[in-house]
């Protein structure tokens, strides 16, 4: 927290770096900064600080590191974990005015993007080059290079492509220290030491400021096919999966998604229902081929048990509208309530049975509770969302997350630890692991001045 004595010297100093007009101060204007994308978790900044480069990012965290000020970097605010917003006064270092993304390096297969250029344009900026940049996930149009960087964001692509931290060939950096740290050349075989973007992947602010980073990209398929398959349980669902991706090499997207979440996205946006009559659950696949991979997907799931309909979409405007059923889910869920969105991933083996077990332990816990699951079923990763508890409930936390540890899970698979789940650290990191994070917080960052209510218990 900034002394009241010392603010008008530090915003009057803020404004010599970026210049005034992007120190923004006015309550009203600060407000969605200091506050997440589910709402259920509120700060105060002082200020927004909106640098436009590298430079003026060294000298806020120079000068804020000589005032003894923390910082919390933000990019797009799409974080659901707290990971993002000032919760103890800090000054936000607003990324998004560094937006620029260069001309596409095709022979390389290659781009340069800053931290506040978001997903959607990156990936259009690819997409003109003839290649496609290949994360993705729903917050495309909000959601920033930075702050994929910051939680090594994995989203709909991963089982074919990896997540963020397999594209990242480069970094540029400001560490706690006010240092530049730049590695641009988008070497792919540099085996000089320590390999720092990959350090800074997933470290949630903590150990550096992203500004820019280098990505790899990959070939563009003009040929694509979904579809929406109908299940008779979750068992037949995941074992459904484990065969497509077997069988199907240019298999891009599993999404599993629940009939009560498909009833209640319906309803929310006036969706006709994806089938005559419902089924208990639904996984949308997607293929894409310098081919046609129609035959491919259409022999693969003919061999599925457990199939109770299939929709099948090969033209954008049909894809869309299956898409619509799994990606409006996160806004539907809002409707209801501010939810406790624990994103986690869950080995293979135990997937079904927990998607089974833990409506129940919520239940238990808090009768009044619904619980919501989807998620990337190809890869484990599940978002379970409970709505009718109390936002500052954390009891709901305990039991999903202790679930989660039991049967051999991460209790955080792509948006990070953030405040909601640092004190649950423990259940995936032992000691060593944790001390270790801490060393290297304080070589990079002596003063512990970046995003400190974060990651570490």
């Amino acid at each position: 927290m900034v002394p009241a004595d010392a603010f008008g010297s530090l915003v009057a100093a803020l404004g010599d770096i970026v210049g005034s007009a992007n120190v923004i101060t006015d309550a009203e204007a600060r407000r969605g900064y200091e506050i997440d994308w589910t709402s259920r978790f509120h700060g105060s900044t002082p200020a927004v600080v909106r640098p436009s480069n590298v430079n003026e990012v060294a000298a806020i965290v120079v000068l804020c590191r000589r005032e003894r000020v923390s910082i919390v970097p933000q990019g797009g605010n799409t974080g659901l974990v707290g990971g993002g917003v000032p919760l103890a006064g800090e000054v936000v270092v607003s990324l998004q005015r560094m937006s620029a993304i260069d001309p596409v390096d095709v022979a390389a297969r290659q781009v340069t993007a800053q931290a506040g250029a978001t997903l959607a344009a990156v990936r259009a900026a690819a997409n003109a080059a003839g290649l496609t940049y290949p994360v993705d996930l729903g917050a495309r149009d909000t959601a920033t290079i930075g702050g994929n960087i910051a939680t090594n964001a994995g989203g709909i692509n991963l089982i074919r492509y990896g997540g963020t931290r397999e594209q990242l060939v480069g970094i540029e950096a400001v560490l706690g220290n006010g240092e530049i740290v730049r590695r641009m050349s988008g070497l792919v075989k540099d085996n000089t030491g320590y390999h720092l973007p990959s350090l800074l992947c997933g470290s949630e602010g903590t150990l550096g400021i992203v500004t820019a980073a280098r990505l790899r990209l990959t070939t563009r398929y003009d040929h694509r096919v979904t579809a929406l398959l109908a299940f008779a349980s979750v068992e037949a669902a995941v074992a459904g999966v484990a065969v497509l991706r077997t069988a199907i090499d240019t298999l891009e997207a599993a999404e599993i998604v629940l009939d009560a979440g498909v009833r209640l996205v319906c309803a929310c946006f006036d969706l006709r229902p994806p089938f005559a009559r419902p089924h208990p659950v639904y996984v949308l696949v997607e293929a894409a081929d310098a081919t046609d991979p129609t035959a491919e997907m259409s022999a693969a799931v003919a061999s599925l048990e457990g199939l109770e309909d299939v929709a099948v979409a090969d033209d954008d405007g049909r894809r869309a509208q299956l898409w619509r059923y799994r990606e409006e889910h996160t806004l539907a869920i809002g409707t209801l309530g501010q939810p406790h969105k624990l994103d986690v991933t869950i080995p293979q083996h135990e997937l079904a049975t927990f998607m089974g077990e833990i409506p129940t332990r919520v239940s238990r816990y808090a009768p009044t509770a619904s619980t919501w699951l989807f998620g990337h079923v190809g890869d484990g990763n599940i978002h379970v969302n409970v709505t009718g508890v109390e936002p500052d409930d954390d009891g709901i936390d305990e039991v999903v997350l202790g679930h989660v540890a039991e049967v051999g899970g991460s209790i955080s698979a792509e948006h990070g630890i953030g405040t909601a789940k640092k004190r649950w650290l423990h259940l995936n990191r032992s000691r060593a692991e944790i001390d270790a994070m801490r060393a290297i917080k304080r070589a990079l960052d002596p003063d512990g001045i970046l995003n400190p209510n974060v990651l570490l218990p």
